[in-house]
């Protein structure tokens, strides 16, 4: 009788398109729900849990930053953001409130700012890590996603602005996160002594009807980095995962052919252009499909039933290509733990 696999190989096979046992699933959620299904599934940390409900998840490993507190601002991030907690009435995020560049009128501006440097973390702390592991999970290191950062240090709304009104204050900007994001994440994966196994290419460019911005913005002020980050990535034989929210469908092309991802996440596939079977119709043979599992309306309000038949659909969709099952981006305190275990329980016995 052959062993089943652990979560690692079976992660590794569906990336190197190799047969696995059974789908690979994966987990991400708030805090808030984490620790309620801990206290409900009577399980003593998050390992445990994935255990319990089968979930192929990914172990991740981080420098550490050696400053006690921004060198400018001790309330602010290293990038000098500060944050507030914001309730939503079931759980919080931290959410930016103070942004450092949101009054910078020039280039020079942007350049005076004290930007993060490699130099402050311990990269030791991700060797040592790795060297802790028992193999069984896959090592996960990294997440690049530029723009996102750009919002919290100009505002969101500036930093739109700029990619069309002040693109040199934009080349200013993203060249520092860059330039910064290219040497952390190479001393990242060189610490790693090439046990890392994914690491995220990120950013946002959906929103849920349409695109955040036009593929000319894209290609203009982004997909040039996107690229030397995946190369860098495969340079240290890591596999890239990329993640977008929303209507996403016009860069696709571009994330394969281009930047070369392997792993598309989260396929929120009711926006327009990310129906799940034209996704595995133009690009099924190409890249794993990662997540899918709707975390707007199904998960969060839907019946259990509603939640199986979710899954089964998927499965089903998904038959000729690579998927990994997961929700469509975290799972909010809103959802009910029955229909959490739904989807679990669901894609396990499915297999």
């Amino acid at each position: 009788m052959t062993h089943p696999m652990t979560p690692r190989q079976r992660w590794l096979a569906v990336l190197n398109r190799q047969p696995v046992d059974r789908i690979p699933t994966d987990y991400t959620a708030t805090p808030e729900v984490t620790a309620r299904l801990l206290r409900e599934l009577n399980c003593p940390d998050e390992r445990a849990m994935w255990e319990m409900l089968h979930i192929d998840g990914r172990i991740d490993v981080a420098p550490k930053w050696k400053l006690p507190h921004h060198p400018d601002d001790p309330q602010a991030d290293i990038w000098g953001v500060r944050y507030q907690n914001v309730n939503y009435g079931t759980g919080s995020y931290e959410e930016p409130c103070h942004h450092p560049l949101a009054g910078a009128l020039t280039v020079d501006d942007i350049h005076r700012h004290r930007w993060p440097d490699p130099d402050d973390f311990d990269y030791s702390v991700v060797t040592s890590a790795i060297a802790a592991s028992d193999g069984i999970y896959p090592i996960h290191g990294g997440w690049s996603e530029p723009f996102l950062f750009y919002g919290y240090l100009r505002g969101l709304e500036q930093a739109f602005e700029d990619l069309l009104l002040e693109p040199e204050m934009a080349d200013a900007v993203l060249g520092h996160i860059y330039d910064f994001s290219y040497e952390y994440h190479r001393r990242l994966f060189e610490a790693g002594q090439g046990k890392i196994d994914t690491t995220w290419v990120a950013e946002d460019l959906g929103a849920q009807t349409a695109p955040l911005m036009s593929l000319e913005v894209y290609r203009r002020f982004f997909l040039p980095n996107q690229i030397r980050m995946a190369d860098l990535a495969r340079s240290h034989n890591v596999h890239v995962m990329y993640h977008t929210d929303g209507a996403a469908r016009i860069f696709i092309p571009d994330l394969i052919d281009k930047v070369g991802i392997e792993v598309l996440n989260p396929i929120q596939w009711p926006c327009p252009g990310m129906e799940r079977q034209n996704l595995v119709r133009d690009f099924g043979q190409r890249i794993v499909f990662h997540g899918s599992i709707e975390n707007q309306h199904v998960l969060p309000f839907g019946t259990v039933a509603e939640v199986v038949k979710e899954v089964e659909e998927s499965v089903q969709i998904y038959q000729d290509a690579r998927w990994i099952c997961a929700p469509c981006h975290r799972i909010q305190p809103v959802t009910p733990t029955a229909n959490i275990l739904a989807l679990y329980e669901t894609i396990h016995a499915m297999g």
